[in-house]
């Protein structure tokens, strides 16, 4: 096999790759929505509280998913690879649909949107998640993006700025340590929530942003990206 071929079917492989991941993500978003139309079917079960699990979860994925739309669409807009085009729109369509649900379910619930204590549920249960242990102050935004693996406002600035090959892999880089910081959140609320249709949403976030996470090192890899 020559070099021209293998590159082609290094390609190839990725493309598959890439279309495997929609596919998955589309699947498992109509799975979530249908568990969450029928919202209140499976049976009696309490309505989650203001300091809840899965209240928690909803307010700070929400937060969490918006960056990863912002950064999705900014690199949309600009990229000419077209894994990275496939990507960037299945992580805003996806996430945008999430972040709706999650809205709704606070709606439905009567409890309010904004949280005073990001994260703190995490750390309800037996063990604390990857996250840290409880503490009475409040954190931080800078504190919450660490956390989160969200990107700082100045990486934001520099992926807005940035063009070109350089764009591609800063995206890459920060887009996987976002989902990074979202898996553990996701796990968290399999382990603690209370509400079955949060816990299939959490469940297939956590499936879906694991395989983009290898999806994107496999671009980085294609793509030379240093670090």
């Amino acid at each position: 096999m020559t070099d021209a071929d293998a590159e082609r079917a290094t390609a190839g492989w990725q493309r598959w790759a890439l279309i495997g991941l929609v596919a998955l993500a589309i699947a498992g978003l109509a799975f979530a929505i249908g568990r969450f139309s029928t919202f209140g079917s499976a049976g009696p079960s309490a309505t989650p509280t203001n300091n809840s699990a899965d209240a928690g979860f909803a307010r700070d994925m929400q937060v969490h998913h918006t960056q990863a739309i912002e950064m999705a669409m900014e690199i949309y807009r600009k990229t000419d690879d077209p894994d990275i085009l496939s990507l960037s729109y299945d992580i805003a369509t996806t996430q945008a649909g999430q972040r709706g649900e999650m809205y709704d379910w606070l709606v439905k619930w009567g409890l309010p949107q904004l949280s005073n204590s990001p994260m703190a549920w995490m750390t309800q249960g037996e063990s604390a998640h990857e996250h840290g242990e409880a503490s009475d102050a409040p954190m931080t935004d800078e504190e919450m993006r660490e956390a989160m693996g969200m990107a700082s406002p100045a990486e934001l600035v520099a992926l807005q700025q940035a063009t070109g090959l350089e764009a591609d892999c800063l995206f890459l880089e920060l887009m996987i340590r976002h989902h990074a910081g979202a898996i553990p959140m996701a796990d968290a609320l399999v382990d603690l929530g209370t509400d079955q249709r949060a816990i299939a949403v959490a469940a297939t976030m956590s499936e879906t942003q694991s395989f983009e996470i290898d999806a994107m090192e496999s671009i980085q890899a294609r793509l030379g990206c240093s670090g």
